[in-house]
Formats: structure tokens, C-alpha cells, sequence
């Protein structure tokens, strides 16, 4: 990553900005001649020079497993000062735009005699408004995502009562728990997790679903959190499928090898947590003489920067004969691209993947979040005709150490 061209053309528009911000500082910072200015416009370089030093150096630390909190929380903070440039810089575009109109306007509306004319100080300025405005938005959005760093394991529980006229009888009050996205690799406060396991456990339900994404990327991601995790048990059992970040496909592997042998042993952890990984399969859930189907199938995106590890056709074979089917799988995208043409007897699809980015707004009636420009389903309840999709908004959480107004989901889903 640190030799790609991406990570330079980064570096290169970080020192764009901080020049850019720069230039708006001098106009708010204490005036000529004061003893504060040379602390503020000194500060603000010796503190970008600092964050850029240390996102360079950073890969070059090898900060211990144990440390991953405090490699997180730096990168978090970084990437935090820089967004909150980026926003500060968006105003300070538009002041720039504002003055270049009124340039245009008076060479074309004035003779070059009358422009000369002006007094020396009614040359067209930078708006000390809108340079202020700029700095609070940008400040506050640095405030809110250190604010989000206490959210990360403020489990919500979202309850979705489901209604299917042709479910049979018996599965009717059925209660299923969809988890998503545990991402084990980023948990840094077990205790913390095993209050969401109780909290899931404390539910009651009769169905346990997990949709992906155990892992950042190596099996031994799992290895402290296994006592927790293995817990969960419910009636019907734990089924889980496997999501983008399990395949290892995001970190450098000494060899191929290495890399399907994780795989393999990342399958192993599910079965010593007692969960039943379906890999392009389905199974029948049985209540009461009766019968649903179950399918779950491997990461499977519409998007070209995901991969399509799963066999939809595959796993649906001899599904036909259910009377109600319920089908995991990682990716939304998946829904529109192929569940929606080819599968319209699939009556619930329950997917994660999102994490409705970490952040957003969700307020009664009204919710938002970037990640909605990439995704048409991003979180929470999608139905068309008699299909539905859930999104889950994920149990844990990678990158960014923490959750803005998207908080982490455990699903309590009703078939009635």
C-alpha cells in the first residue's frame, strides 16, 4: 500500500490542503505584529508536518497485536484532521469562487482606468465569514468523529417484525437474530463484546444468522475472542456465510498458500464455535412437521472491486420445493443484481457488509449516510413486491475506531 501510487497521489493532496487552509488561516489568525500569530501559523504546520510524518512512518513501527488500539486510534485521528481540512477547504472554494466572480464582473463591467482608480483597500479580500464558517464546520467534524470513538460498542437492537402469508404455521413467532460483520481483528475491549453476546443471548431467540465478515483478514483474529463468541446458541442453531474480508484477499501473504490455508482454517473456527458455515448450500429448518429453506452462499457483489466468490445457482439447487426460503448473503448489491431477476421465491435475503459506513444520521423517518451513494441498500428494511431485504448494520467495525449516529446492530427479526 505505502509503495502504490495511490498512497503518494494521498500524500500529495494532504500537502495541497494544508497549504490551501493555510492560506484562509492567515486572514483569521491574530493580526501582524501580535506575540499569539507565530503560535498559530507555526503550530498548524509543525502539527500537519507531524501527522503526515507519522502516517509515513506508522507501517514501519510494527506496533505489537496488543497495540492495534493505539495504531487505530492514530490513523482514526489523522485521517480525522484531514477530513475535517477537507470540509474547512469545500468553504473556503466557495469564497474563492465568489471572489473570482467579482474579479471577472469588474474587468468586464469597468475600463481598466476605473479598476486603477480604486482605492488600495477595496481590492477584493477573502471573507473572514466565511473563513470562520469553514474552521467550525471543519472543527466540528473532528469533534464528532472523536466523539464516535465511545460508540463502537453501544449495541442497539433493532427489532423488524416480518409478515408472510405464505410462512407455514409452525414457523409463525419464529425469532431470528441476524449478526454481521463481527470483525474480530478490530475489537480491542472483550468485555465490551461479551455484553452484546448476553444481550443477544438475553433475546431469546429460536434462530442465530451471522452474514460475513468474522475477520479483518487472518483466522487468528478469532483466537481471543473464541470463549466469547462460542456462547451463542439458540434452538435451531447458528448458521453462518462468509463475507469480503474473510478470504483474505485485503492483506500480503508469504505465498498462495498461506493464503487458502487461512481460508481453511478460517472454516475450522466456525465449527469449534458450533456454527454451521454454509458455503453455496442450503439446509431445511424443520418446527412442527414443517419445513423452510436456509441458503447460504459466498461473498457474491455486483460491485467490480468485490469479488464473486459465490455460486447462487449452486446453493439454490433443490431449494424449489420450499414453501418459504430464506437466503444469507454478504453483499446488498447481490439483491438487485440477481435475487431480484432470477430468484423471486427467495422471501427474505439478510445481508451486511455496509456498516452504513460508521457514519450517518438516522432519526424517526429520516436516515442518511455517504455510503448510500454507493449503495441503493445501505441499511435496515428493503422490499419489493413480495420480496425483503435486511441490511444489518454490522456488529463491529474496521478502519475508523468508532460509529457517528450509525451505532452497531443486533437484529431481532419476527416472522409472523
Amino acid at each position: 500500500m505505502r509503495n502504490s501510487p495511490f498512497w503518494w497521489v494521498l500524500i500529495v493532496v494532504m500537502v495541497a490542503i494544508d497549504i490551501y487552509v493555510f492560506q484562509a488561516l492567515k486572514v483569521i489568525a491574530p493580526a501582524p505584529g501580535s506575540r499569539f500569530r507565530p503560535f498559530v501559523l507555526y503550530g498548524y504546520w509543525i502539527l500537519s508536518i507531524g501527522a503526515l510524518l507519522t502516517l509515513l512512518l506508522l507501517p514501519y513501527l510494527h506496533l505489537e497485536h496488543q497495540a492495534k488500539l493505539i495504531r487505530s486510534t492514530i490513523f482514526a485521528l489523522i485521517a480525522g484532521v484531514f477530513f475535517a481540512k477537507l470540509v474547512a477547504a469545500l468553504f473556503f472554494l466557495v469564497d474563492d469562487l465568489r471572489r473570482l466572480f467579482q474579479w471577472g464582473a469588474g474587468k468586464i463591467f469597468f475600463s481598466n482606468t476605473e479598476v486603477a482608480d480604486l482605492p488600495k483597500g477595496d481590492g477584493i479580500s477573502r471573507s473572514a465569514f466565511l473563513t470562520w464558517t469553514g474552521m467550525l464546520f471543519g472543527g466540528g467534524m473532528f469533534a464528532t468523529l472523536v466523539y464516535g470513538f465511545g460508540n463502537k460498542y453501544k449495541y442497539q437492537v433493532k427489532r423488524v417484525p416480518l409478515t408472510y402469508p405464505n410462512l407455514p404455521a409452525s414457523f409463525r413467532g419464529l425469532k431470528i437474530i441476524q449478526l454481521s460483520d463481527i470483525h474480530s481483528g478490530s475489537f480491542t475491549n472483550k468485555e465490551a463484546v461479551l455484553k452484546g453476546v448476553q444481550t443477544v443471548l438475553g433475546l431469546k431467540p429460536d434462530l442465530i444468522l451471522f452474514t460475513g465478515d468474522l475477520v479483518n483478514d487472518s483466522a487468528d483474529e478469532m483466537v481471543e475472542y473464541m470463549d466469547v463468541f462460542s456462547q451463542l446458541k439458540a434452538p435451531m442453531g447458528v448458521y453462518s456465510s462468509l463475507g469480503n474480508h474473510d478470504y483474505g484477499d485485503y492483506k500480503q501473504w508469504d505465498s498462495p498458500e498461506e493464503k487458502i490455508a487461512n481460508l481453511a482454517r478460517l472454516k475450522e473456527v466456525h465449527k469449534e464455535l458450533g456454527w454451521r458455515l454454509l458455503v453455496n448450500e442450503h439446509v431445511a429448518l424443520e418446527k412442527g412437521g414443517e419445513k423452510i429453506a436456509l441458503i447460504g452462499i459466498e461473498n457474491w457483489s455486483a460491485k467490480s472491486n468485490f469479488p464473486k466468490y459465490g455460486d447462487m445457482a449452486k446453493a439454490y439447487a433443490g431449494s424449489e420445493s420450499y414453501p418459504f426460503k430464506i437466503l444469507m448473503s454478504h453483499d446488498p448489491s447481490h439483491w438487485d443484481a440477481q435475487v431480484l431477476t432470477s430468484y423471486k421465491d427467495v422471501d427474505l435475503m439478510l445481508a451486511g457488509h455496509t456498516h452504513g459506513m460508521q457514519f450517518g444520521i438516522e432519526v424517526p423517518g429520516f436516515k442518511w449516510s455517504p455510503v448510500q451513494y454507493m449503495y441503493k441498500q445501505w441499511a435496515g428494511l428493503y422490499e419489493q413486491a413480495n420480496q425483503k431485504l435486511y441490511v444489518n448494520r454490522g456488529y463491529g467495525f474496521i478502519g475508523y475506531p468508532g460509529r457517528v449516529g450509525i451505532l452497531p446492530e443486533i437484529t431481532l427479526i419476527e416472522l409472523t
